[in-house]
């Protein structure tokens, strides 16, 4: 890393695009789009960078090196935040939602404990919530529609989570690869009660997390498999819930 340049910058997790695009995406194409989407999407991009930079300050024990971004993210996503708000004000309601979210992933990083379990539900939490931020940003008026795909998205990451990590820092470990498998097939049966599809798509999801970490799939593989389901889980559920 060049000394020229803070870390903290340009984020490094790349599975995180998916999980910040698609619960935007969904509640957007799901409510109706709006003026409003487009600083809330530059908000809710710019307030990722925010954290990302903060949780590598944290993690470094607050070294004034890793400050910089930290300060520039967070100012930016603090304008962007207001601008949203002055466009639509009653998104507000919403804010409380991501302080649990929020609160748990800044204390993993500070513990450096972020790649524990605990931390990637939370971050999954928090990104499933912006489909009911995005959704009632637009002129949308079914909130339980809204909530029911946001618990698709809950679900969908929830399970990359597990397989991702049965699949990497856990490969080799049954009771956590049966516990991947367990989750998603859990998951397969709650959407079975709203989206036959989608449990279709679910169950797939399923197969593969028995099938693939144990033969030993490359992170650009999974990752190239992680957008395909993404998009996958998104239309269906556009198309079905």
């Amino acid at each position: 890393m060049s000394r020229s340049r803070a870390p903290g910058w340009v984020p490094n997790q790349h599975g995180a695009w998916a999980m910040l695009a698609s619960p935007l995406a969904v509640g957007i194409l799901a409510g109706g789009p709006a003026w409003v989407h487009l600083p809330l999407a530059a908000f809710w991009f710019v307030g990722y960078f925010a954290f990302f930079a903060t949780t590598l300050w944290l993690k470094a024990r607050r070294r004034p090196r890793y400050w910089p971004p930290v300060r520039a993210y967070a100012v930016a996503a603090g304008v962007l935040g207001l601008v949203t708000l002055a466009m639509q004000p009653r998104l507000m309601v919403w804010a409380p939602l991501f302080a649990l979210p929020l609160g748990v992933g800044l204390w993993a990083a500070a513990a450096r404990r972020e790649r524990e379990l605990l931390s990637g539900l939370a971050t999954v939490v928090g990104s499933g919530l912006m489909t009911v931020v995005a959704y009632a940003a637009g002129p949308g008026t079914d909130l339980s529609r809204a909530w029911l795909l946001a618990l698709v998205q809950f679900l969908y990451f929830g399970g990359t989570v597990f397989y991702v990590k049965s699949a990497i820092r856990e490969r080799g470990n049954r009771r956590f690869l049966l516990l991947s498998v367990a989750a998603h097939a859990a998951a397969t049966v709650v959407v079975l009660v709203f989206s036959p599809w989608l449990a279709l798509v679910f169950l797939v999801l399923t197969v593969r997390a028995a099938l693939v970490p144990p033969l030993g799939a490359s992170p650009k593989q999974l990752g190239i498999g992680e957008i395909a389901s993404t998009v996958v889980v998104a239309v269906v559920s556009l198309l079905t819930v």
